[in-house]
């Protein structure tokens, strides 16, 4: 199993960004697939279109969200999103725990390529 980490500067205020990554309609129009999503402790989730799936943990308005995302192992992969205030920006501080060894690769090119280049054109346009 290995982690990834990662900062990502996105130009938008932490609250806005904390919203594009908890509230379903503003999720649909920066990834452009369907997604289901809800801010209470232990709910499910599905994004891209059912691409992606996990249990939301935890929730901190404007700062953090950690999710459970499923893969097919026994310890859970875990997705924590920090939301650091910079000046007219947010620093997002990407944490992704226990990814499987041969899928690592994969999920590191797909967070840079298909999530957060999405996220941060959705702010830049």
């Amino acid at each position: 199993m290995k982690d990834y980490k990662n900062y990502y500067t996105i130009k938008g205020a932490p609250e806005e960004v904390y919203l594009a990554l908890t509230n379903p309609l503003t999720m649909q129009l920066w990834t452009g697939e369907e997604a289901i999503m809800d801010t209470k402790i232990n709910s499910e989730f599905s994004l891209f279109g059912g691409d992606i799936n996990g249990k939301n943990l935890e929730f901190e308005e404007g700062k953090k969200i950690v999710q459970q995302w499923y893969f097919d192992q026994e310890e859970a992969s875990v997705v924590s999103f920090l939301l650091h205030k910079k000046k007219k920006y947010t620093s997002l501080e990407l944490r992704h725990s226990n990814i499987p060894d041969d899928e690592f690769e994969d999920v590191v090119n797909w967070w840079n390529s298909m999530f957060m280049d999405r996220l941060i054109e959705f702010y830049d346009e």
